[in-house]
This record gives C-alpha cells, structure tokens and sequence, in this order.
C-alpha cells in the first residue's frame, strides 16, 4: 500500500515536471519565436539582401575575377627584363598545376583543415566564435573565416571588422563552393593573399623574398612563405624573420601531425637556414618614363582614341582635352594593374652610351639647383634606321634622385636653331624644284635675318648655303615655299607644338613659339634617311596580356612625307655639312654620316642631329632655364656628345653608304655667264678659308667649326646668324608632367597656359 503511494506520489512529480518542461519549452519556444520575428523585422530584409548579393557576386564572377591587379613586365630589345609596372601591388597568377603541393598542404593545415569536407563555412568555427563574441560584449576577438570565406573577403569585400561582413562573407562563401571546385578556390587563393611588402600571391612572394620561382623553392621555403598572410605585420620577413621562423616552425609540427610530411622532411626543413634574397631592379630612370608614355599611348590607340593636334577653336580643344584625359587615366592605370608583357626597342649597350657620352661631355659644369639637379643639361635620342623604332633615349644628366626626374627628350621642346632648315626649308624646296648646285643669292636684305659672320657671299649653290648654313637664304626660300608648305611637312610628322604664330619666315631659321624635342628632331631626320617616309618614334615593339595574347601589334605606320629624290638629294647634301661646312670634324671614322648644326640666340640652345645608315641620333645641350652659354654651338657639346656616341655604336658595322640619289641638274653644256659664276664661287670659296684660318676665335674646346667664317657672331645673333627672337626671352622651358607618375624632380617653374607635348595637354 505504501509503495503504491510512493509510486503515485512520483508519478505526480514526474507529470509536474513533465508539464513544467512542456510550459518551459513552450516559453522557450515562444520567445525564440518572438525573437525571431523581432529578428526578421529588424535584420531579415538585410539577411535577405545579403544573399541575394552574394548570389549576384558569385553569379557574374569568372576565373578572371579572382586575377586582380596582375604585375605587368617591360623588356628591352632582347627580351631580359628592364623594369616592372606593380602600382601598389606586385602579383604573378600562376595556374594550380604550378603551385607546389606542399604549399596547398601548409595552408589547410595551418588555415583550415577541413577544406576539402566543408562547404564554404565551418559551423563548430562560427559557434566557437559566436560564443567569443557573446563573451566579449560584441567585440570580435576571433575568427571563424574558412580559406573559402577569406577568398570572398580580399576579392568581394573589404577588411572591415563587423557582424554584418561576415555574414556577407559566409553567404559569398556558400555560394562560391556551389560554383568552383575545391582546387579552383585554392588557386585563387594562394594567387591573391597578401604576404607583406607588396606582394599579393605566393609567386609574387617567392620572387620577391627569394628570386626564385615557387616551385623551385625548398619545402622549408615554402612553408616559411605560407606562414606570412595571417598577420603580413607580425610575420614580415624583412623587418621580423624571426616571428616569420617560429611560425614555419609550427606550420611544419601541423604537417607532421596530419601526416602530410615525415618527420626526416620535418626535421630538414626546420633545421634549413632561411637566406633572402631579395633583388631590387636598379631603376633606369630616362627609359622607364618613355616607355611608360610610349606604352600609354599605344593603350589608348588600341581602344580606339584618336590623337589630334590641331583644333578650329577652343570648344573642339576642351572637348578632346577631357577625352584625352579620360582615355589617358584609364589606360594609366590599366598599365599597372593588368599584368602586361611589354616588349621594347631599347638597347640597354646603347642606352649605356649615349647617357655616358651625355655625362662626359658636361662633366665639368658642376653648378647644381635648389633642387640638387644640374644646372646646365643635355638630352639625346637615338632611332635605330632599319625599324623606326627609338633605341636609346636620355632626357639628362646621371643623378641620384628620389623618384622620376624630368625627361627632357620627350617632355623638353626647345628652339632647334638652324637644325630645322633641312626639314622645312631645304627637302621641301627639293621636293619643289629647287636642285642641289642650283645658284642661290647670299644677299643682306631689309627685314631679313644676318648670316652669323655678318658677311654674304653673293652667289652660291644650295648646296654651299647649307653646308655654311645661310640664314639669309634658308629664310627666302622658306619664303617661296610659304611658311605653310614648310610646316606642313613637320606636321604630318607629329611635331606637337607647332603653333599658329610659327607661320612666318622667322620659323626657317628655328624661331618658334615653342620648340621641339630631340624625339621629334630625331623622327624627323629618320624620315629623310628612310627615303622620306615617317615612322612614329616609339619604343613599343608589342603588348601581350599575361597569357600571351597580343594586345598590340609589331606595326608602326608608314607616313610618306618627303619625295624618295628630294630624301636622297639633302642626304647628299648633309654629308658635306661633316665635311666641309659648320658640321667640320665631326665625321664619324670609318661610316658615312650626314648631319646639321643648330644654336640659338645668345647660346641658349645647341644642337646636333646626324645620322649614318644605321642609326639617326639628335642631341640638345642647354639650361633648363635658357640661358647663355659660352662656346655652346652646335658642332660643341652637342656634337661631341653625337661623335662620340655614334663612333662607338658603329665599331665593328660595316660602312654602308647612303641610297643614290638621281640627279636633276641640268645636263645642258654650261653658258659663260654660269662658268663665270663657278669661278666667282671657287674664287670666294678659297677666300672663305684663308679667312677661317686667320680669324678662328680661342675657345676652351674645338668647336668643330660651327661658324664656317669663324668671325665672332654678334651680339644676339646666333651662330648661324639667327637674328630672332627665340619665343622665350629668360623664360623656362614647359615640360610634360608624367600623368600620375610620382613628382618629377627637376622640373622647370614656367607657367605659359595650356599646353601641348607630343600628344598629351597637361
């Protein structure tokens, strides 16, 4: 009887309980009910949101997604690497088959270990993080990310700590397993994680720590590589290699215990020295910018812009400004951000020459600026004849500066003096009817220009006027010709900066508003050598993308500006300027060569620009505030820095002589009055050097008889008698800013308005 009740009486317990349970979980239910409805409310749209995002995200991505800002590589002529492109970022995508499977192995121990099981997210990892962030007052202080969540994080997300990003990235993850196989996710992976200093993806990384591929780096190597991304701070192997050994040391224990390696390779590879070896390419200032421009320009070609350089008012002039802008932005940053292989004309040997003979010529003026840059500057570029394309270019003097330093062979237009006459005077006048012993009068005129001995030798031969470079005859033939039938021919060579003022007779004797650079000088005497067809100077041979399509084609456009005879003829005629006239020694030894001589007012401005059958090279030596220089002439500095360049490029060259030319004198026997006229011209000829031996001037070097009669030019007179104004009084020169490359050191202070250099208004 009393075990009945006792039985009874726990019976009643248990249903207490039982109905308390039942009313407890039916609170339970109903609060979390409650709760969950509240939730919705209030962050199930949001949740709602997110996936559908996440959805879109995964849905529009491709393998291409996941190759973000690809390094891009610049080669020079025989395809050695010369320089990279990386922005802020240093990537090098390699395929999975590439990726060492010791690699893949030391992240899934180390990062995740159930990788290959899971399905994006790891649900024991977010409750244990759940249960820190309850425990910490809604502060995150641990991670539950899987390798998949923190893919979708670098690549769709930014790296802000909050709940709402990684529920973001939990969804992206689910979704990105449903779409990609396991290897894919770990290929993206290991190709954009960030392992400090620059350098995003593994490969990027063992380059730039060991100089090495990844797949020929040790197991210890690698693994060390491996343990850098989960704090690219704290395991920073320049400034940290220890925290970065100890970590390796525990990835490898992971290892171990998953059995992925044995414990002989453990052993190894803990007790493997690291050593980095960490290359830096020496930055070659002068041919990184113009490659960076040249290739700049060839993007934009390629998507379809078209350059233009004259406007028929100021509205046709903004509107393309902005175009070129935006044309020019975009493919700025596309140069460094998608991985391009650009393969270049340069050749590093006669990159070296020509800045040495630059840097020896001028060694002696040593006067620097606030800005520790030379004073006195000079700049050259060299075409290689048989391409077009430009082989070596110099846009100053050797310096130790931070950053880029000013270009002034492409971003530099100075006054070409007299060094102009063969490209808008005298081919033109070939083209025209004029003939190379034709009778030319050498007479004073009113409102003409002064021969720079002040002297006139009556008639000559077009030939002698160039060779003794005649300003008074350069100026009325380009009068004959009209200003607008000689510029145009430069400008169908893209001189940029040929201005509506320039169309006067000044211009004959290189009195521009602006100037030219020594890439378009050079441009333009290749054009005469080259039988009178242009090519537009560029360093660029082709463009591929990092897989080897070709973005741009080894073409360059063939522009027929001058007449093949008329080309031929002032080829002939040049040679003798290196013989006989302002050019005198500076005939190169052993080659044929043709060339001119060029100063400007006061000496402000020297040049030379010549060419052989090989190579045409143009030199520029002045101030980049112009300014006089005793003893600049053309056939000085700049000369001697061409002479001496050329001479050693073509060492070992065969002589090549110049394409003949047809002779399109009279044939016709001569009449007494034209023999007289030879007699006067020889008679005066020998005069002239009787004279020049007489009257030579000391100088400090051999000027190599810029001045034919080598009476001193007179004040304000240039050498070659250019009595002009040269557009620039004491003003300094206007050079091109690089877009968005760093600040140029160097760079002159002049404000003169808008502007134009080779194509791009800054």
């Amino acid at each position: 009887m009393a075990t009945k009740k006792k039985q009874k009486k726990k019976n009643k317990v248990w249903h207490a309980i039982k109905t308390s349970l039942k009313v407890f979980t039916l609170i339970m239910l109903s609060a979390m009910l409650v709760l969950g409805i509240l939730f919705y409310l209030r962050y199930g749209k949001d949740l709602i949101n997110m996936q559908e995002e996440a959805k879109t995200y995964i849905a529009k991505s491709t393998e291409e997604t996941f190759r973000q800002a690809e390094t891009s590589f610049v080669y020079d002529i025989n395809g050695k690497l010369l320089s990279t492109l990386k922005g802020t970022k240093d990537v090098h995508y390699i395929p999975y088959e590439d990726i060492p499977d010791s690699a893949v192995n030391a992240m899934i121990s180390i990062e995740d270990k159930k990788f290959l099981s899971h399905k994006g997210v790891d649900l024991k990892a977010i409750i244990r993080a759940g249960v820190a962030l309850v425990r910490n007052r809604g502060d995150i202080h641990q991670g539950a990310s899987t390798i998949t969540q923190q893919l979708s994080r670098n690549i769709f997300l930014t790296h802000e700590v909050s709940w709402e990003r990684k529920i973001k990235e939990m969804f992206i993850a689910l979704e990105m397993e449903k779409k990609y196989e396991k290897y894919q996710i770990m290929e993206f992976y290991l190709n954009n994680i960030y392992f400090s200093n620059g350098y995003y993806g593994i490969e990027a990384a063992s380059k730039g720590y060991f100089n090495k591929n990844v797949k020929d780096l040790s197991l210890s190597q690698i693994v060390f590589l491996c343990a850098i991304p989960n704090n690219p701070t704290i395991y920073d192997p320049v400034d940290y290699i220890e925290n970065t050994i100890k970590r390796r040391d525990r990835i490898l224990g992971q290892m171990l215990e998953d059995g992925n390696i044995t414990e002989q390779e453990h052993d190894k590879a803990v007790k493997e020295e690291i050593k980095l070896n960490i290359k830096t390419i020496k930055r070659n200032n002068y041919v990184e910018t113009y490659v960076y421009h040249c290739a700049i320009k060839a993007l934009m070609k390629r998507q379809g812009f078209v350059f233009q350089y004259e406007f028929n008012s100021d509205q046709e002039k903004e509107k393309y400004d902005a175009l070129y802008n935006e044309y020019y932005k975009e493919s700025q940053q596309s140069l460094y951000k998608d991985g391009y292989r650009i393969y270049t004309s340069i050749d590093p040997k006669l990159q070296k020459e020509l800045q040495k003979a630059v840097d020896e010529t001028l060694k002696d003026f040593k006067e620097k600026g606030d800005n520790g840059v030379y004073l006195l500057q000079g700049a050259a570029t060299s075409i290689d004849n048989a391409t077009g394309r430009v082989s070596a270019i110099v846009g100053g003097r050797s310096q130790n500066l931070d950053g880029y330093t000013l270009n002034r062979a492409y971003q530099s237009f100075r006054q070409p003096g007299s060094s102009i006459k063969p490209l808008i005077v005298y081919t033109p006048a070939l083209q025209l009817g004029y003939t190379s012993e034709q009778i030319v009068e050498d007479k004073k005129f009113k409102g003409g220009p002064s021969n720079s001995d002040g002297r006139y030798s009556g008639k000559i031969t077009l030939r002698k006027a160039v060779e003794q470079s005649k300003n008074v005859v350069a100026w009325k033939i380009f009068e004959d010709i009209t200003p607008t039938v000689g510029l145009s021919f430069i400008k169908k060579m893209d001189f940029a900066r040929i201005d509506k003022n320039d169309y006067y007779p000044a211009a004959s004797l290189g009195g521009f508003t602006y100037g030219a650079s020594t890439v378009e000088m050079a441009s333009g005497y290749a054009a005469i050598q080259n039988d009178g067809i242009y090519r537009e100077p560029t360093c660029i041979v082709n463009i591929t993308d990092s897989k080897g399509l070709e973005l741009v084609t080894d073409h360059i456009n063939l522009v027929p500006v001058y007449e093949e005879n008329a080309a031929r003829t002032m080829t002939n005629i040049l040679t003798g300027v290196l013989k006989y006239g302002t050019g005198r020694g500076l005939a190169l030894t052993n080659m044929s060569c043709a060339g001119k001589t060029g100063t400007t007012n006061d000496k402000k401005d020297g040049w030379f620009v010549g060419y052989t059958p090989y190579y045409t090279t143009s030199v520029w030596v002045g101030y980049d505030t112009p300014k006089t220089l005793n003893n600049l002439y053309g056939s000085s500095y700049p000369g001697n820095i061409w002479k001496q360049y050329m001479n050693i490029i073509h060492e070992g060259l065969e002589n090549k002589q110049f394409k003949g030319y047809v002779s399109n004198e009279k044939t016709e026997e001569a009449t007494v009055e034209e023999v007289e006229v030879e007699e006067e011209i020889k008679e005066e000829e020998t005069n002239t050097e009787e004279q020049e031996v007489i009257d030579t001037p000391p100088t400090d070097i051999d000027d190599g008889t810029e001045d034919i009669d080598n009476n001193i030019p007179d004040e304000n007179i240039d050498d070659d008698g250019e009595e002009i104004d040269d557009g620039m009084g004491e003003e300094p020169i206007e050079e091109e800013p690089i877009g968005e490359e760093p600040d140029i050191v160097g760079e002159s202070t002049d404000n003169i308005g808008d502007y134009y250099v080779g194509d791009y208004q800054q």
